[in-house]
């Protein structure tokens, strides 16, 4: 009994870290990470656009909060000192005729506001440069000048991070398996893919790797080698009408790496089919690309998607999503090899074939009987 359940136990460990390890989560996101890279962390300040925008919100937030904040009190640091060397702080007593750089800065509180005030723009008034000293003139147009730099940086980066396109592609859903079965007299894999706004994709296309470990003829041991996958729509791969929900598929034929796989030993295998469908999103005209992956146990062989479009009496189509990824059971020969073989028998059937050995022999017939 306790080696029963210790089996169980190690093969249920083993099939959870095999549904982990694949490359492309069900949502896109990639699952690699890089070591040992020799180039040094500067290259990705040299793009600190790119850097930006590839970050997530909490930091992005964190540094735009960071860069206003820090500026500000830099600039009132810099402002407390020009009042402090040209005595007009309070400490030093100044005379009645005695001119500030700036009016009432009477401490760093009072400094950092003034600092405040100048790069938001604000003005209330209270404070003010005054023309005594042309430091304080410099470094107002200093500040003027940074601050607009620092604002249209952050807040276009901020504005581009809510506009990517990455953020339409969450609005373009696949199925959560893939299924195997007779489509046009054709062993096919299918695959779902719906668009969940009105707005199309245009110039849609869709293709697959398949993903897997390979041993070359030389011995070399090849992870993640790729192999395409051609994916293709009854109205064509190429600009796809993409207003309803769209069944893809892939033909399993001598050239399909699907081809020696069956039902009973699909499950042994070892690959990851990743499904890629690049467009150009019509309100912003930026292209998107949008991801998903399936492993062995998502691939249900002898299935086909239940119907998900209907008409209304209204004369509307109506799409149910709640039937997006729901499969039925059909008849599926139990691998492409055989219904291959299976076709090629029928076909000979109704042939006809010559035999270049066979010779007809004519015999002679005598009417005499002998007694």
């Amino acid at each position: 009994m306790f080696d029963y359940l210790r089996k169980r136990f190690t093969s249920h460990i083993r099939e959870r870290s095999r549904r982990r390890a694949r490359l492309v989560s069900k949502d896109g996101r990639c699952n690699i990470e890089f070591g040992n890279v020799e180039q040094s962390r500067f290259v990705f300040l040299i793009d600190i656009w790119t850097t930006i925008l590839d970050l997530r919100w909490r930091y992005k937030m964190t540094i735009f909060i960071s860069a206003f904040l820090g500026s500000w009190f830099l600039f009132g640091l810099l402002w407390y000192v020009v009042a402090y060397i040209h005595k007009d702080l309070p400490e030093f007593n100044p005379s009645i005729n005695h001119t500030p750089c700036v009016e009432n800065i009477n401490g760093l509180t009072s400094a950092f506001l003034f600092s405040l005030e100048t790069q938001v723009t604000i003005g209330y008034g209270f404070r003010c440069v005054t023309e005594q000293c042309a430091t304080a003139i410099f470094l107002l147009i200093f500040q003027s000048i940074l601050g607009v730099i620092i604002n249209s940086f952050m807040c276009g980066a901020i504005l581009a991070k809510i506009s990517r396109s990455k953020n339409r592609a969450k609005t373009i859903t696949f199925s959560k398996n893939a299924v195997i079965s007779k489509r046009g007299g054709k062993l096919c894999l299918l695959i779902r893919v719906a668009n969940l706004r009105k707005s199309l994709l245009i110039g849609s296309h869709i293709y697959g790797k398949l993903l897997k470990t390979t041993i070359t003829p030389e011995g070399e041991t090849i992870i993640l080698d790729q192999v395409n996958i051609e994916f293709v729509v009854d109205a064509g791969n190429e600009n796809l009408f993409f207003i309803s929900p769209l069944t893809i598929y892939h033909i399993i034929d001598k050239n399909s790496p699907f081809f020696h796989m069956a039902a009973e030993t699909i499950l042994q295998q070892d690959f990851e089919l990743v499904v890629f469908l690049d467009g150009t999103v019509e309100a912003t005209s930026a292209t998107c690309q949008v991801r998903t992956s399936y492993i062995p146990e998502e691939v249900l062989w002898g299935y086909r998607f239940a119907p998900i479009v209907s008409k209304t009496k209204e004369g509307k189509y109506r799409v149910d999503f709640q039937n997006f990824s729901k499969t039925v059971a059909v008849e599926t020969p139990h691998c492409a090899f055989c219904l291959y073989n299976e076709k090629e028998a029928k076909s000979k059937e109704k042939k006809g074939y010559d035999n270049p050995g066979f010779v007809l022999s004519e015999v002679s017939e005598t009417s005499d009987t002998k007694m």
